[in-house]
């Protein structure tokens, strides 16, 4: 029996299958109800008691023997099939790959250092977390200055004098504080403002603000600038200029364009008006060129400011800002084709 034994081990040992077929029929002939193991052990039960127990070992490492065979049969059957479906048919179609989207704040925000970009203007940027002279005192707002009310803002607790910036004017100052004139920059950042989430407002927001210093810059300079912007920008030719306050600036205007009462939501969107406003602007006012050491007897400069958010919820027709922050996918992947 201990030939036998040692016959049916180097069988299995060099037993070899290419189908699933194959490995079943090995099993049968060794682990079936009527296998060959059943046999043997069947017969063990006449052998010598004296040999029982090495014989008994010899057939335990035999079924051993035979399921390990098995088990690597079938991980190496596997294993080539798997190789086979991704590797062996170099003509099938390829599996498609899912593109990603620009975020529409950022479609946008390109969109518009593009076209400033065309006449220009260079991109500046500054810290998010500001302390109060760039964000308020260089901007001619001291200390108690009731316009400082317009901005309910983020003060950090523990020291009152640093703040989240709530415009991107204090990258405007950094920039004159570090550059001369002539100066032509745009400044594009997220903003924070202590202000209640709706559909209309958020606490976080973008802008991009402009700025322009040199000798002789007048007014006219600034609403010619302003014309191109939304002519590029928007297709729309006709803007008008409201008086308006704005600390740093003086005098200072709101800019509104002539969107049109073609459709329902054109009535909509412009309260029957057709005119929608799209930024604030202004001559910089002489004590924020002088907090900056820049001279206002020789230097002017005009300065405007917009929120990104409401220029891509016009050209989009967003009816609220909250979707920017959601991250639903189904929302963003409308921007798809945008990219």
């Amino acid at each position: 029996m201990k030939e036998k034994i040692s016959n049916h081990l180097s069988e299995i040992q060099d037993f070899k299958a290419e189908s699933i077929e194959k490995i079943e029929a090995f099993r049968i002939k060794y682990l079936g109800s009527k296998g060959l193991l059943k046999q043997l052990f069947s017969e063990f039960k006449e052998i010598d008691p004296s040999l029982k127990k090495e014989i008994g070992q010899s057939l335990n490492n035999l079924r051993n023997a035979a399921n390990d065979k098995i088990n690597e049969l079938k991980d190496a059957l596997d294993n080539n099939l798997s190789e086979k479906k991704v590797y062996g048919d170099l003509t099938r179609p390829g599996e498609s790959i899912e593109l990603g989207a620009r975020h529409p704040i950022s479609i946008v925000k390109n969109q518009i250092i593009e076209v400033f970009s065309r006449i220009g203007f260079t991109v500046s940027e500054g810290p998010e977390i500001e302390d109060d002279w760039h964000n308020f005192t260089a901007l001619n707002l001291p200390e108690y200055h009731p316009a400082r009310d317009m901005q309910d803002t983020f003060f950090i607790e523990t020291d009152p004098d640093i703040l989240l910036r709530t415009h991107t004017s204090s990258v405007q100052v950094r920039y004159m504080e570090s550059h001369k004139p002539p100066i032509r920059t745009i400044s594009p950042g997220r903003v924070f403002r202590n202000e209640d989430i709706s559909a209309r407002s958020h606490c976080i927001f973008h802008q991009i603000e402009g700025l322009y210093i040199d000798t002789d810059v007048s007014f006219a300079d600034l609403k010619q600038t302003l014309l191109y912007f939304t002519k590029e920008m928007f297709g729309k030719s006709k803007i008008r200029l409201r008086p308006s306050y704005f600390p740093f600036t003086e005098p200072s205007a709101e800019v509104d364009i002539y969107w049109g009462l073609e459709t329902e939501t054109d009535y909509k969107i412009t309260k029957g008006t057709g005119w929608l406003e799209i930024m604030g602007c202004g001559m910089v006012d002489p004590n924020v060129l002088k907090n900056a050491d820049i001279d206002p007897e020789k230097y002017t400069g005009y300065a405007f400011g917009m929120g990104i958010e409401r220029i891509a919820m016009l050209l989009y027709q967003i009816p609220d800002i909250r979707m920017f922050y959601e991250n639903d996918i189904r929302f963003l992947e409308q921007f798809k084709s945008e990219i």
